[in-house]
């Protein structure tokens, strides 16, 4: 791991300046963190905002940011103008990512800085993650994934920092919430937004709800299962989902893990 970050420094060392992708989450908060304290202020965070992302996320990046004394700018993006986007094809993130890089290495070029950089690491090769391919045409590097530093890894290095974001549970924008082909609307996103809000209101971090039309299909981390089940939680669940305006609210038994709406992909699907 110390081999590993050393690694990560070195990368950073050679840029002249960076525009950094950031999200508010543990890999780009670890980034920019390493990134302040090799490269000074010769660098830019940029997190994007739109109804595909959830206003706390914005909220909590933008203080991150001001913690970590790093000049920050919110650009709106605007996925849902583009068709191809919203008809939620398996290649979904190649089309969020192209919209977001298109801007995000303009910013670039406008400060003159080098190079723009995005949080992947190195665990996100093994998940199916278009959006790689648009960060490949726009020549974004990720120097945690270059750096061959896991989640893990950036987890331990961010709890050692003293970054807050060390154990903040995993995140991806809320149209990863829908089945591929499924229309992926502005209304039932701010649907899926609402129930996920309501699950870490009520104290279970990690949660996901998958969008099946109307039906809810809840994922939590399988110890948080047992919590959903109780008395007054489901009571107070059930209603607050019909309200929303699903039919049927369930909880899905083999409990939360990242990427699970790819489980239907064949290596067709991937290609």
């Amino acid at each position: 791991m110390e081999r590993k970050l050393k690694t990560l420094e070195e990368l950073l060392t050679t840029m002249e300046g960076v525009l950094i992708a950031y999200s508010g989450g543990v890999d780009s908060t670890f980034l920019l963190k390493v990134a302040r304290d090799v490269l000074g202020d010769r660098l830019l965070a940029i997190t994007a905002r739109s109804c595909v992302y959830p206003s706390e996320e914005t909220e909590q990046a933008n203080a991150l940011a001001r913690n970590l004394k790093v000049r920050h700018e919110i650009i709106e993006t605007h996925e849902m103008a583009d068709l191809k986007f919203v008809s939620n094809p398996t290649e979904r993130c190649y089309w969020c990512k192209k919209e977001l890089f298109t801007t995000l290495v303009r910013i670039a070029q406008e400060n003159s800085l080098k190079y723009v950089l995005d949080g992947t690491n190195f665990d996100d090769l093994n998940d199916f993650r278009p959006g790689m391919k648009a960060a490949a045409e726009f020549g974004v590097r990720s120097p945690l994934k270059e750096a061959m530093l896991t989640k893990d890894d950036i987890r331990s290095l961010s709890k050692r920092m003293g970054l807050p974001t060390w154990d903040k549970p995993s995140f991806a924008c809320l149209a990863s919430r829908f089945p591929y082909g499924m229309k992926i609307t502005r209304g039932n996103l701010v649907k899926v937004d609402k129930a996920e809000r309501f699950l870490r209101r009520s104290g279970i971090t990690q949660a996901r709800v998958r969008h099946h039309d109307n039906i809810a299909r809840i994922e939590v981390a399988e110890e948080d299962i047992p919590k959903l089940l109780e008395e007054k939680l489901r009571g107070q669940l059930i209603s607050y989902f019909k309200k929303l305006g699903y039919s049927y609210v369930t909880v899905d038994l083999e409990g939360y893990r990242t990427g699970s709406m790819n489980e239907v992909l064949t290596g067709d699907d991937k290609r």
